[in-house]
């Protein structure tokens, strides 16, 4: 009976109610870094992901566009990776469509 308690209370945890506000478009660089091994040359990851649209502070964005302006010929870890695009990007509120 216990175990019956314990379950009914997990489901009935928190909630978070999504708004119907705007979407946001391209997806989080955490999804994109977390699907590589790292470390990694520059034009191997362009070459993975650079087609992939990440969300930024300025809407979204080639990582290709991004990488052009990234000096930083390998990459030892992920870390390492996301702040070089974040140095280039910012960081901030993503914009949504309206």
């Amino acid at each position: 009976m216990a175990d019956d308690e314990a379950d009914e209370e997990a489901d009935e945890g928190p909630v978070v109610e999504l708004g119907e506000g705007a979407s946001v478009e391209g997806v989080p660089l955490a999804r994109v870094t977390s699907r590589l091994t790292w470390g990694m040359e520059h034009s191997t990851v362009e070459q993975r992901v650079g087609d992939t649209e990440i969300r930024t502070p300025d809407g979204p964005t080639s990582l290709s566009d991004v990488l052009a302006e990234v000096d930083e010929p390998y990459f030892e870890r992920r870390q390492e990776f996301e702040e070089s695009v974040r140095e280039v990007v910012g960081a901030g509120p993503v914009q949504t469509e309206e």
